[in-house]
Formats: C-alpha cells, sequence, structure tokens
C-alpha cells in the first residue's frame, strides 16, 4: 500500500533523513514544508493520506494539526517530534492527530506505523500510551454539562477556555494551551460572564455544571 505523505520538518537534515526512511518502505512524499503554514497549505492543496508533523516547528505543529483536521479531515495527522512532554501529547490528542511519534523511533518501521494508523491502529510508544491511562485512571473532575441552556450562549472558543479554567488552569496555563495572549483569554472570561449575566467565575461554572 503507497501512502501519500505531506512532510513538515524546520530541520531539512531531519526532513531527509524521514524521506528517505518513508520512500525505502514504499511511501510517496507528496509535499514537504519548514512551517505550519505550509504544512496547512500542502495538506488541503495536496490531500494525502497523511500529515506528519513536526511539533516545534515555525507556527506551531499543534495549531497546524488543529487546522488540517478542520480544513481536510479526510487527512490523518501523525506527529514526529522529539517531544514527550505530557502537554505536548496531550494538545495534540485534543487537535485531532491520530498518532504521536517520538523521532528516536527507528525509521525503518515509520511506514508500516504511518499504515497502521490509517488502518485504525494507535501510532505511540509505549511508555506514552501509558500516560494516557495514567490520566485516565486520575480522579475525574465534573465536566461541564455540553446540553445545558449555558452552554448554548457561548462561542467555541469561550467554551474551550472555560472548560480548561474550570478544570484548575490558570489563565496563563490556558493562553500557552490555546496559543492565546492572556489578555484573550480575560476577553473570553469577560464575554462569558456577561452572556451567563454572572459576577465572577465560579458562578459561571456552576451554571456551565449544571449545578
Amino acid at each position: 500500500m503507497t501512502v501519500r505523505v505531506v512532510l513538515a520538518d524546520d530541520h531539512a537534515r531531519m526532513r531527509g533523513r524521514i524521506r528517505e526512511a518513508l520512500e525505502a518502505s514504499g511511501c510517496e512524499i507528496c509535499g514537504e514544508g519548514a512551517t505550519a503554514d505550509e504544512a496547512v497549505r500542502l495538506a488541503v492543496e495536496l490531500r494525502p493520506d497523511v500529515a506528519l508533523l513536526d511539533i516545534h516547528m515555525p507556527g506551531n505543529g499543534i495549531q497546524a494539526a488543529r487546522d488540517i483536521v478542520r480544513a481536510a479531515p479526510e487527512v490523518v495527522v501523525v506527529m514526529l517530534t522529539q517531544s514527550a512532554e505530557d502537554d505536548d501529547l496531550f494538545d495534540s490528542l485534543r487537535a485531532g492527530a491520530s498518532g504521536y511519534l517520538l523521532k528516536d523511533t527507528d525509521p525503518a518501521t515509520l511506514a508500516d506505523k504511518l499504515r497502521g494508523v490509517l488502518d485504525g491502529e494507535a501510532a505511540m510508544p509505549p511508555r506514552l500510551v501509558a500516560r494516557i491511562m495514567d490520566e485516565f485512571r486520575a480522579p475525574a473532575k465534573r465536566r461541564f454539562a455540553r446540553r445545558s441552556t449555558a452552554a448554548a450562549k457561548l462561542s467555541a472558543r469561550e467554551w474551550e477556555v472555560m472548560e480548561l479554567l474550570g478544570q484548575g488552569l490558570t489563565t496563563e496555563e490556558v493562553s500557552k494551551r490555546l496559543f492565546l495572549s492572556a489578555t484573550t483569554v480575560r476577553v473570553h472570561v469577560s464575554s462569558v460572564l456577561k452572556k451567563l449575566r454572572v459576577k465572577d467565575r465560579e458562578s459561571a461554572f456552576r451554571l456551565l455544571r449544571g449545578e
């Protein structure tokens, strides 16, 4: 099975090694980019089977993943990164990535991992799978009620901001997670308080939880 791949990484040597490994295993590299914007443009224009993205390239690979999933949902997004940080892992999955591979992955196995993702398999190192399991085993915080009257008043971004704040993240942490400025996060919160006609965040959280 020939897998058509758009490859995006700002390190030319790394792109070359990945391209060589994938082509040796029967994949077709139909486009290459060095920035998030290039990755999104190529994925939308070329409609590959897989968009293989570095996280820390200019423009941010996680944002590119989010944009590709939104604009070309048939394209499967897989992250290929040096980062084993929990935030990068979970943010990538929330952005819609179907796989998360580290750059120390054996290049000879990379093509098979991409084929596995296309067949519905998980592409992730075992140690990262363990982290996901730990996350699910952790005591769950009460979620907001998406079908509540209060929730219907919020935009998708406002909902996202409030849900993260409701999970205990600070304004600064939310801004980093969503690639927004802290000021923009506060503007969203102010808008939510106005829409829900409440004076503080805790009152808004109670409404959104249906309490």
